[in-house]
């Protein structure tokens, strides 16, 4: 559990602008589900994700996330993952492999984010951004997320990761804009 607390390289959860966002959102709420569920809300509402508002730069560290407001769904689950760190709140990263264009191949990955809470014990949730067709929610007892697994060759990939996969950051690190991201997104076999 204690990786799931610390910063790292790109969950920057001790970088001042984290953490003082992290208090302003913890500051307005009583509880820790309602911090988790308000950082959520912060990152899915407030963060522009790249391709639906054609938005540069390509984000990765979570602090630039939060300082360009865009991102990748990969850099939007590093900033709520750093937000939640920032609030003594266990947060780690998980990822689906999903079609590109929700019908056939090719596949890529999409981040999102597991919590913990003690009442609840681990669950994931995904920050990527609701528009049409998605509407992802923090439901701890009913998952809500972005995509569902529908054809052979998506896979819910089970781990929980204290670090972003490094096939993710280095194709966000390759690319200068959203469009050349789009065109090259992550993938990997999963068997």
């Amino acid at each position: 559990m204690h990786n799931f607390l610390l910063p790292n390289k790109y969950i920057n959860s001790d970088s001042p602008h984290v953490i003082k966002r992290a208090l302003i959102i913890a500051d307005e709420n009583t509880n820790k589900f309602e911090v988790a569920k308000a950082c959520f809300e912060y990152v899915r509402d407030e963060i522009k994700h790249s391709v639906d508002y054609e938005m540069n730069p390509i984000t990765v560290i979570a602090s630039d996330v939060l300082k360009y407001k865009t991102g990748f769904c990969y850099a939007k689950s590093h900033l709520l993952a750093a937000l939640l760190r920032a609030n003594r709140i266990a947060a780690g990263l998980c990822y689906q492999r999903l079609t590109i264009d929700n019908e056939k191949p090719p596949f890529c990955l999409h981040g999102l984010n597991a919590i913990f809470l003690e009442d609840y014990g681990w669950f994931r949730v995904d920050a990527r951004g609701n528009k049409e067709g998605v509407n992802a929610q923090f439901d701890p007892t009913n998952e809500q997320l972005a995509f569902d697994i529908k054809i052979k060759g998506e896979y819910d990939l089970p781990e929980i990761w204290s670090e972003p996969l490094p096939i993710v950051t280095k194709h966000l690190e390759k690319h200068k804009s959203f469009h050349r991201l789009a065109q090259d997104l992550p993938d990997v076999f999963c068997i």
